[in-house]
């Protein structure tokens, strides 16, 4: 139950700073609204909020979750900009998402 609910934290966390700075980017790039800047600087702070309910340390929350950021940015970009991952996309994501494990998850003596 405890690594459900780390895993959950980290999509949470992720799609809060994915979101975040996607909404940023459209109000920079896209020319939108300022509107999106605020809402995205706000989802942004709570990003930073959540990652403070893992049961690890700052370090290795963090460096675990640099692997679920770069599946949730695939993913992100898949079903948003849709831009089809490839076969390395597919295997770096697999690869993250192995650190992920070893580094939250593999039992410490």
């Amino acid at each position: 139950m405890e690594i459900a609910r780390s895993l959950f934290f980290f999509i949470l966390a992720g799609l809060c700073e994915i979101g975040g700075g996607y909404l940023m980017w459209l109000w920079l790039r896209d020319g939108r609204a300022a509107w999106f800047a605020l809402l995205g600087a706000l989802v942004l702070a709570i990003y930073g909020i959540i990652p403070t309910f893992q049961p690890a340390s700052f370090g290795r929350v963090y460096a675990a979750y640099g692997g679920i950021f770069i599946v949730l940015s695939i993913l992100w970009g898949w079903q948003i900009d849709k831009v089809m991952p490839d076969r390395f996309d597919l295997l770096g994501g697999l690869v993250a998402l192995f650190g992920v494990a070893i580094i939250m998850y593999w039992p410490r003596g």
